[in-house]
């Protein structure tokens, strides 16, 4: 009789389908790699030419971002912590992460739920991951900041503070060998 749970492929060339969630098992450990970057920027700083861009839906329930960003990126938005960023932090309980950066001269404070979180790369080693957002996730952009909420007292320039595209960074894992 045959083992029909191998990973021999079938007829078709098809694999048979896992009985073990390794799909949602990678996601969770490569959201666990970003946390620990980020974490250890937050103790450590940047080192060298390392520098992130984090791309998260601002569109999901206990997003907290200004409401002149939110109108501006309604879906998604992509932002950079390199030279001019504070507060970063990384709150595994709440399933947070908070980093303060300057648009437009004005100061923030940017609330983002881990499972918001849809790419993270680091481009100076061409790193990069992209996340899947929950299936049972609902848009609910209820989650308004005031315009002038959480602003930083006499914030520092916004040079790096970019919002940028991630199309050419999204893959799932490390690169093919």
């Amino acid at each position: 009789m045959a083992d029909d749970h191998n990973n021999t492929p079938g007829n078709d060339g098809s694999l048979p389908p896992s009985l073990l969630p390794y799909d949602q098992w990678l996601e969770e450990a490569y959201r666990d790699v970003m946390l620990k970057a980020l974490e250890h920027v937050s103790r450590e700083g940047l080192a060298g030419e390392h520098h992130f861009y984090l791309t998260f839906r601002t569109d999901l329930s206990g997003v907290q971002i200004p409401d002149r960003l939110r109108a501006q990126y309604p879906h998604e938005m992509t932002i950079v912590l390199q030279h001019q960023f504070w507060d970063l932090n990384v709150d595994r309980d709440a399933g947070i992460v908070s980093v303060g950066l300057s648009f437009g001269g004005v100061g923030s404070i940017l609330v983002i739920p881990v499972r918001a979180i849809t790419g993270f790369a680091d481009p100076s080693i061409h790193f990069n991951l992209h996340f899947e957002v929950m299936e049972d996730e609902e848009p609910a952009p209820t989650d308004h900041m005031p315009a002038d909420a959480g602003e930083h007292a006499e914030a520092q320039g916004d040079s790096s503070s970019q919002v940028v595209s991630l199309d050419a960074f999204r893959r799932k894992g490390p690169s093919p060998a």
